[in-house]
C-alpha cells in the first residue's frame, strides 16, 4: 500500500510540474511599440536673459493584446533647453536629465502642491491599461488636459503629448516576446553641439536625444526593444535673435529613407538603428551598454549584424534603462 501511495504521489507531483511547465511556456505575447512626440519652441536673447530653444521629447512604449488592449506603458519626456547669449555666443547645457529622472527635483510638487510629474505620469500610464487607443484617445478633454474626474484620480497635467506619442506606438506595434510579466523601460541619452554665431553664419546649439525603449523579463534581459533619435538644431544671429524656425520635427526613425544616408551610399539609419536592436535582444542593459568600441562604433558583432553608425547614444540610453 505504501508503495503504492509513493508511486501515486510521485505521478501527481510530476503532473503539477508538468503543469506549471506548461502554464509557463504558454503565456501570451503580446505586440510591443515605442512612439515618439517631438515640440519645440524658441525665443530670442535679451539684454537681460538669453534665448533660448526648447525640445520636447514625448516617449510612450506600450504592450497591447490581441484585442488591442494596452497591457502595460511606460512614459517619460525629455525636455531640454538650448540657450544662446546677445552676442551669439552658444551656452552649454548642464542639464539633460529627462523628467522622470529628475524626480523630484523636478519641482512641480513644491509649487502646485499637487503629485509631482513622476507620480501623475504614473497615475496616466495605470489609467490607459486595458484600454483601446479609441478609448485612450477620448480621455483627453479641452486644454489636451483629463476630465475632471479622471484629474482627481490623481493626473492633472497636459496629457495631450503622451497620447500623440501612444499613437504614434501604436502605428509602430509589432510582434515580440514580451508578455504581462515584462517591465517596461525608457533610456534617452543626450548630446549636445555648439557653434557660436559670427558676421557671415548663425551659430548653432544642437540637441540630439537617442532613445531605447525596452521590455524585459525578470531576469532583466530584454525581449523587444525599439530605437530612435531626435535632432534638432536651434540657430540665431549675432544678436541672439533666433532664426529657428518651429516647424513640425520627424525622428530619424520616422524620416526614414529621406533621413538622407543612403544618397552617401550608405545603409538607412533606420535600418542599422534595426540592425543594433538585433543584438539587444536576450541580452541586459548592462550588456547592450558594453557594445561599443573604442571608436564610438559598435563591437564587430554588431558591425557585422549591420550597424556600422557610431553606437555611443544607444548604448547610452542603454545604461540609463540598466541603473
Amino acid at each position: 500500500m505504501k508503495k503504492l501511495l509513493c508511486i501515486i504521489l510521485s505521478v501527481l507531483m510530476m503532473v503539477s510540474v508538468v503543469s506549471l511547465v506548461s502554464c509557463k511556456k504558454t503565456e501570451k505575447t503580446l505586440k510591443f511599440g515605442m512612439g515618439v512626440a517631438v515640440s519645440t519652441s524658441a525665443t530670442s536673447a535679451t539684454e537681460e536673459k538669453n534665448g533660448t530653444g526648447e525640445v520636447d521629447s514625448t516617449v510612450a512604449v506600450i504592450t497591447v493584446d490581441a484585442d488591442g488592449k494596452v497591457v502595460a506603458c511606460k512614459i517619460d519626456v525629455a525636455q531640454i533647453k538650448a540657450s544662446y547669449d546677445k552676442d551669439g555666443k552658444a551656452v552649454a547645457t548642464t542639464d539633460f536629465r529627462t523628467k522622470a529622472e529628475k524626480g523630484n527635483d523636478y519641482g512641480m510638487s513644491s509649487k502646485t502642491g499637487k503629485k509631482e510629474w513622476f507620480e501623475q505620469a504614473a497615475v496616466f500610464e495605470g489609467m490607459v491599461v486595458g484600454k483601446t487607443l479609441t478609448e485612450i484617445k477620448a480621455l483627453v478633454v479641452e486644454g489636451g488636459k483629463l476630465s475632471e474626474t479622471d484629474q482627481e484620480a490623481g493626473c492633472s497635467i497636459t496629457v495631450s503629448d503622451f497620447v500623440k506619442a501612444i499613437e504614434k506606438a501604436f502605428a509602430n506595434l509589432a510582434d515580440s516576446k514580451a508578455t504581462a510579466s515584462s517591465t517596461l523601460k525608457i533610456g534617452m541619452a543626450t548630446d549636445q553641439s555648439l557653434t557660436d554665431a559670427t558676421a557671415e553664419k548663425d551659430g548653432t546649439n544642437e540637441i540630439d536625444t537617442t532613445i531605447l525603449g525596452a521590455a524585459v523579463d525578470a531576469d532583466g534581459k530584454i525581449v523587444a526593444v525599439d530605437t530612435d533619435c531626435t535632432q534638432v538644431k536651434f540657430t540665431f544671429d549675432l544678436t541672439g535673435t533666433s532664426t529657428f524656425t518651429a516647424t513640425e520635427v520627424l525622428t530619424k526613425r520616422q524620416q526614414g529613407n529621406n533621413y538622407g544616408m543612403s544618397r552617401i551610399g550608405k545603409t538607412e539609419w533606420f535600418a542599422q538603428a534595426d540592425a543594433f536592436e538585433t543584438q539587444c535582444i536576450g541580452k541586459t542593459a548592462t550588456e547592450v551598454a558594453g557594445l561599443a568600441a573604442a571608436d564610438g562604433k559598435g563591437t564587430d558583432t554588431v558591425k557585422d549584424a549591420g550597424c556600422t553608425i557610431t553606437v555611443t547614444g544607444f548604448t547610452a540610453a542603454a545604461a540609463k534603462i540598466a541603473k
